[in-house]
């Protein structure tokens, strides 16, 4: 079983900044690929980054050169660090990752880009 709680979502202007976290439970953090998600009003939940246990990264196009995920091995932490931030970035945000064949969760963090 694994456990993940994401903070750091709230209310930013277009072009600010929000850095979300993700903890995870466990000793094994250092073997999971882990992921960013999010889901917007009305529509369906996409992949917006993932990094895997060796750093290696990937970004959907939307967000590349805006955003930065990374991890902390000793702190069992994926961040997923935002800048330049759109109003089309306005989503609920979710920390995924997969293990033993199961996919595990957070509880979702929600981030609103308006002015």
């Amino acid at each position: 079983q694994v456990q993940l709680v994401e903070s750091g979502g709230g209310l930013v202007q277009p072009g600010g900044s929000l850095r979300l976290s993700c903890a995870a439970s466990g000793s094994l953090f250092r073997l999971y690929a882990m992921a960013w998600y999010r889901q917007a009003p009305g529509k369906q939940r996409e992949l917006v980054a993932d990094i895997t246990s060796g750093g290696n990264t990937n970004y959907v196009s939307s967000v590349k050169g805006r955003f930065t995920i990374s991890r902390d091995n000793a702190k069992n932490t994926v961040y997923l660090q935002m800048d330049s931030l759109k109003p089309e970035d306005t989503a609920v945000y979710y920390c995924k990752t997969q293990w033993s064949g199961r996919n595990y969760w957070g509880q979702g963090t929600q981030v609103t880009v308006s002015s």
